[in-house]
């Protein structure tokens, strides 16, 4: 970047900052009254739903798709993660009414059913069956995560997991300590096998329970399997088993050590069968014949883990879906894809990803406080998180298909206070439909109201908030009813797992940070041979596949020249209907049931789609049109037309900091949330668009007292989110 660039650049950026500065209480209140959820409203989705969740048979996994087993009709998930922990009753079943009309038909109930020591707690057993029934009168599904290392806090003198001294998670515990295991198997039990106090039902037998999770992120191949938080008991009982591994595959531990050249490490104890572990660092980079036997034990020992439980809870009696795990590794390159074929002894592959805005501060993994600090992050632009570097082309909507196994997404976001936040549902629904992905979760849902729950911090995800939940409408649409086309594959690779034990990784590393720099300096593949990279780009072209193989298949890579356009930064769909300026920043969306732009819609001039133009001044900016009738918007009576800006909550206000970047916050704001004005206009080039009228809308979807004229000339509404464009 030369001087006058970076200037230009700098100058943006101040003027942004300054912009947000100015998000005081001029902006327009979002705060919709309670929804009556009568039958006028214009963008009610609970028709989406089945009428009760299970009336078309357990969700089974056919191919790399999510189907109901009785129907055998392909589904896709568009979920949160929720309900809030301290609803129940009326307040329970109008949250889950709400999740259906805005598009969701599955929540992940994330969370334990124990104490901080492991002692169970019957009571939210309890509630978890009432969330289960809430949910599935609306046809919406449940899918089960009940085990989470920070969950667990173990006390000295604790019986199954001895070691531990009431400040210390179990990472990695449960895949060795037979003693944990059968706690957590009576976790299971419990969950799965208790009767509902009124019905007599179990969760076991109710196919509206859509799966269940083993481990929450956790992995012996993340930088927490160390001997600085596994306590010295418990590495013992890991030493011992990958001594009798290496044991059994030489035949001794004096011929392992002779294999290995002599290579030890300081918890090495052949007197008491022990071998210790050497940092990951090391076997990642270093790839020593000791490191490529102890990547081989942690995988074997992983994913026998995940077999042993996925039978147990078969044996039970369980039909619905079962998934490993979701957490990313040390070397996205390298222990990237031993993790993933270590989740194929599970029915589908499961990750996690956010979209984080340098976010620094006492607490600020889990809160918004005062002092904190935070950059503003465009994904559109694929903006690093420091002033000055290159763009890093990473990001959660990045799939890749395992073993022709669904995918799910069960934890993403765009973080706040990031004022581009507003980006994410479309980009996720566009993206994920493109990629023919299965289920995207969103995290969280902490509050059924539009509410920003300020105490003296709020948290950093709520999706109850106007730029995520009231995109939800035409974002659930386009996701769930495919109104983006699913790309072709362009990439089908096979990994050798021989070569994986080796340490050679994948071309196609998942979650990678790959910046602007070092693709430069990296073969991008055109055919796939040893040291290449395949342009991660390829994402947002279409469909990506891995096969892992136990003997040596040609791989295939299309031809992305005509889709990439790295001059021009500018990325393409195979099927036409996406394109990403990642220069200026937008999305244009041109399918023929669901048209529009995202993003600086200043910078981007006049978006000519093919049945509406598009044009503000504004630098952020989200315009949808999406069809409401099944009918291509050339011919469709019914349209839902969905604007959203930015939100702020009101009051919220920061200074800069030294770096020009980068903002701290002095005051996180209070109720209600707040959308900066909408300015700009839309008009409908079909031949009736002139009679067409166009009926704006409430938070809730119904129809206010005034017109806002024809569908050939809209002016937008500075408060207004959401129309309906109809005859």
């Amino acid at each position: 970047m030369n001087r006058r660039t970076a200037a230009a650049v700098l100058i943006v950026i101040l003027g942004v900052l300054t912009a947000r500065q100015r998000a005081d209480d001029s902006w327009p209140a979002f705060d919709p009254k309670p929804d009556p959820f009568t039958p006028s409203s214009a963008f009610d989705l609970r028709s989406l739903n089945e009428k009760q969740a299970g009336d078309g048979g357990v969700i089974a996994a056919r191919g790399s798709h999510f189907v109901h087993s009785a129907t055998g009709q392909p589904v896709r998930f568009w979920a949160v993660n929720g309900p809030p922990q301290n609803l129940s009753g009326d307040e329970l079943r109008d949250c889950a009414r709400m999740l259906a009309k805005h598009g969701v038909n599955l929540v992940r109930i994330h969370g334990a059913y124990y104490d901080r020591d492991g002692t169970l707690d019957p009571a939210r057993v309890r509630h978890t069956l009432e969330v289960v029934e809430a949910m599935k009168e609306q046809g919406i599904y449940s899918h089960l995560s009940i085990y989470f290392p920070l969950w667990l806090d173990p006390k000295p003198g604790n019986t199954f997991l001895p070691g531990y001294d009431g400040k210390q998670h179990p990472f990695a515990a449960l895949y060795f300590n037979k003693d944990f295991q059968a706690r957590y198997r009576d976790w299971w039990k419990a969950v799965l096998l208790t009767p509902d106090e009124k019905t007599g039902r179990r969760l076991l037998d109710d196919p509206a329970v859509f799966g269940l999770e083993i481990i929450n992120e956790d992995s012996y191949f993340f930088w927490t399997f160390t001997d600085k938080n596994v306590p010295d008991p418990e590495l013992r009982i890991v030493e011992g088993l990958f001594a009798d591994w290496a044991g059994q595959k030489y035949g001794s531990l004096d011929a392992a050590m002779k294999h290995w050249n002599g290579q030890k490490t300081p918890r090495d104890n052949p007197a008491e069968n022990r071998l210790g572990f050497r940092p990951l660092y090391n076997i990642f980079s270093q790839k020593s014949a000791r490191d490529k036997d102890t990547a081989a034990f942690l995988l074997e020992n992983q994913r026998a883990f995940y077999k042993d439980i996925y039978d147990f809870l078969r044996g039970l009696g369980f039909k619905g879906l079962i998934t490993a795990s979701n957490w990313a590794t040390a070397s996205p390159a390298v222990f990237g894809p031993l993790e993933k074929y270590s989740y194929t002894a599970t029915d589908f592959l499961d990750r996690h990803g956010y979209f984080e805005c340098n976010h620094k501060g006492d607490n600020a993994a889990w809160s918004i406080r005062n002092g904190h600090t935070w950059s503003d992050r465009s994904a559109l632009r694929f903006d690093p998180e420091a002033l000055g570097k290159p763009k890093l082309f990473v990001h959660p909507v990045m799939e890749v298909h395992y073993d022709d196994k669904p995918s799910m997404i069960s934890e993403t976001t765009f973080t706040r206070p990031n004022r581009y936040r507003s980006e994410a549902p479309l980009y996720y629904a566009a993206y994920g439909a493109l990629q023919d992905g299965d289920a995207v979760v969103h995290f969280a849902l902490d509050g059924a109201r539009w509410s920003v729950k300020p105490n003296y911090w709020m948290q950093q995800w709520t999706v109850m908030s106007p730029s995520q939940m009231a995109q939800f409408p035409a974002a659930a649409l386009i996701y769930r009813k495919g109104l983006v086309s699913a790309g072709e594959t362009l990439v089908d690779l096979n990994l050798n797992l021989a070569d994986l034990l080796e340490l050679k990784g994948t071309p196609m590393p998942q979650d990678a940070a790959l910046d602007e720099l070092r693709l430069k300096d990296v073969p991008l593949a055109t055919e796939l041979k040893a040291d290449t990279l395949i342009d991660p780009l390829v994402h947002y072209v279409g469909r990506t596949d891995v096969h892992f193989t136990r003997e040596s298949k040609p791989s295939k890579l299309a031809d992305l020249s005509n889709y990439i356009d790295r001059k021009g930064q500018s990325v393409t769909s195979i099927t036409g209907q996406l394109k990403l300026d990642y220069a200026r920043g937008v999305l244009r969306i041109n399918a023929p049931a669901a048209q529009g732009a995202s993003g600086n819609l200043n910078a981007a001039g006049p978006v000519t789609l093919n049945d509406l133009t598009i044009s503000s001044d504004m630098d952020l900016l989200h315009i949808v049109a999406v069809s409401l009738d099944e009918q291509p918007l050339a011919s469709s009576r019914k349209v839902l037309l969905q604007v959203m800006s930015e939100e702020t909550p009101t009051g919220f206000q920061s200074v800069p900091t030294d770096n020009p970047a980068v903002r701290r916050i002095t005051n996180i704001g209070r109720d209600p949330w707040r959308i900066k004005p909408i300015s700009g206009g839309v008009k409908f080039t079909r031949a009736d668009a002139a009679k067409l009228q166009v009926t704006p809308l409430d938070g809730n979807g119904y129809a206010q007292k005034r017109q806002a004229g024809h569908a050939d000339d809209i002016r937008l509404e500075p408060a207004t989110v959401y129309y309906l464009v109809a005859p």
